[in-house]
This record gives C-alpha cells, sequence and structure tokens, in this order.
C-alpha cells in the first residue's frame, strides 16, 4: 500500500504530489550534479544548475504554501469540529432532558388515568339517559362529556333543592293553617258548650216556671 493510496484527503493530496514533484527534482539535481561532478565548472554547467535549484526552490515554495494553507485548514476545520461537538453535545444533552421530561410526564398522565377521581363516585344518571336529553353531546369524548354531565347534576340537584325548599314551606304553611283552624274549632267548641249549658238553665228554669 503506497502512501497516494493511503492520502486521499482532497486538502492533504495536492501537499502529497508537490512533495512527490519537490523529492523529483531534488534527486535530478542530485544525479546532475553527481554526473557533473568530475567534469569542469562552465557558464552552461552553472546555468543548467541554476535552472535546476531554481525549479527546486519554486517547488519548495508552492509545498511550504500548500503546507500552511493545509495546516491552517486543518486548525479551522479542527476548531469548528470541536465547535459542532459542542453544539451535539449540548442538543443531545436536550434530547436526554426531553426524554426525562417525556418519561416524567407520561408516568404522570399515567397516574392521572388511574387515580380514583371523586367525580368517579358521583350518582350521576346513566350515560345512555344523559344522551336522551343532549343527542348532540354524543359524539364527544369523555373528557369531554364528564364536565357537562356533572353540571347537568348539580343544576337537577339546585332544582331538586328548591322543589324541596318550597314544599316545605307549603307544608309548614299547612301545619300553620291546620294549627289555626284547630284552635278556632275548639273555640266553637267552647262556645256551643257555653251555649248548651246556658240551654239547660234555661230548660230547667222553665220547667220551675211551669209546675
Amino acid at each position: 500500500m503506497t502512501v497516494d493510496t493511503i492520502i486521499t484527503s482532497p486538502l492533504l493530496s495536492p501537499c502529497l504530489q508537490t512533495a512527490n514533484a519537490t523529492l523529483a527534482q531534488s534527486l535530478t539535481l542530485i544525479d546532475f550534479l553527481s554526473s557533473n561532478a568530475s567534469n569542469p565548472v562552465t557558464t552552461d554547467l552553472q546555468t543548467q544548475v541554476a535552472h535546476h535549484q531554481k525549479l527546486l526552490q519554486a517547488y519548495l515554495s508552492k509545498l511550504r504554501h500548500q503546507t500552511r494553507k493545509a495546516a491552517y485548514t486543518a486548525r479551522t476545520t479542527k476548531a469548528e469540529t470541536a465547535e459542532t461537538r459542542k453544539q451535539v453535545d449540548a442538543l443531545l444533552l436536550q434530547l436526554q432532558n426531553l426524554y426525562y421530561e417525556q418519561r416524567h410526564l407520561l408516568g404522570e398522565i399515567a397516574a392521572c388515568e388511574d387515580y380514583n377521581h371523586a367525580f368517579r363516585e358521583l350518582p350521576l344518571i346513566e350515560l345512555d339517559e344523559y344522551l336522551e336529553y343532549f343527542p348532540e353531546h354524543a359524539d364527544m369524548s369523555e373528557e369531554e362529556i364528564m364536565p357537562r354531565r356533572i353540571e347537568y347534576e348539580a343544576e337537577e340537584r339546585r332544582r331538586m333543592e328548591g322543589e324541596r325548599s318550597e314544599l316545605v314551606k307549603v307544608k309548614e304553611r299547612l301545619v300553620q293553617e291546620n294549627a289555626r283552624r284547630k284552635e278556632e274549632i275548639k273555640k266553637v267548641d267552647e262556645r256551643l258548650e257555653g251555649w248548651i249549658d246556658g240551654l239547660g238553665t234555661l230548660e230547667q228554669e222553665l220547667k220551675k216556671e211551669l209546675e
């Protein structure tokens, strides 16, 4: 496995290509110098050496530029990756909190559903009977219809309590009227008894006079 197959990053591939070209140019310069080591130094030789050195400097300059650019991009990417990781960690924490809150709310809902509410013990009329009075409520859910049933029951009890109070008042008036009439009858009886006693006395006196 060669370096070319290992490094596939678009950021590092240009650096690798330039490094290979720089290495090749360095080897070319070394080979050229080695092959001409025994030859006298001429102007043409110096010109060729300068040309090879110029190419090598150009490759080195390009390699330094690409390396700095790659390093800067890598640092920027690393910083962005770290920031993104922080954001992801924050989102994961929020998600965990939401899951916790969801479990808590589901537990509360289950507890509310299982709670023995007082309204379940109320002596309400049967649902079928209620819907006979209010057929427009037939499509409502249990949560929607229960408050209406309770309110209806409360209204009925208030109405019945009002009727009971009126009946109590009527009863009290009848009791008072009955007592008054009994008193009047008693007085009439007393007058009748007095009148009857008077007749008896008168009858005795008449008998005495007739004798």
